[in-house]
């Protein structure tokens, strides 16, 4: 059964169709050429491009709409703002009760790196923001971090910005989808 993807690549943004079955974040994370059926492009200029089938480099993905999340418990939740090509992400990360970036021998696995409560503009024409209720982010295109942890580990490449947190981690909310 095809799945439907929403995505963000350094032209613009995409909707379609992946004709694979199985989870989302499996595909994404086996890498490789990603098939994309009737796939629909909004180019960063504007322009609507007609519906085609493509295949794209999972690599050039670098912000993927996840319409469900498997959330980890127990998570403590960090504001996070994000550079990623030529998006800028703000939102709120999940980390392990007690996770020192400094110390942690769990060092985050795969490609992607989830986000909630997304908001998505673009760097140098911001605007109203688009949200989403979860995000999986491409960690390598990370270009900028800005958190009140030090998440080199997560983001290898992108340039530290370290904040103050105005109240501490926040604890677990419910998430609605």
């Amino acid at each position: 059964m095809p799945t439907s993807i929403e995505a963000y690549t350094a032209e613009g943004a995409l909707a379609g169709l992946v004709p694979l079955g199985g989870r989302l974040r499996d595909q994404l994370e086996a890498g490789g050429m990603l098939p994309i059926d009737r796939c629909r492009w909004r180019r960063l200029d504007g322009r609507l491009e007609p519906p085609d089938d493509v295949r794209l480099p999972v690599d050039d993905l670098l912000l993927v709409v996840a319409g469900e999340a498997e959330l980890p418990v127990h998570a403590v939740w960090h504001d996070v703002r994000l550079v990623v090509g030529p998006y800028r992400v703000e939102g709120r990360l999940p980390t392990l009760p007690g996770f020192d970036p400094a110390r942690a021998l769990a060092r985050p696995t795969g490609t992607f790196v989830l986000v909630r409560e997304a908001r998505v503009e673009l760097v140098d024409r911001p605007g109203p923001a688009v949200e989403h209720a979860f995000l999986l982010v491409n960690r390598y295109a990370v270009d900028e971090v800005a958190s009140d942890l030090m998440l080199g580990f997560f983001f290898p490449g992108a340039d530290l910005r370290p904040t103050r947190a105005p109240a501490g981690p926040r604890p677990e909310t419910p998430a609605t989808p």
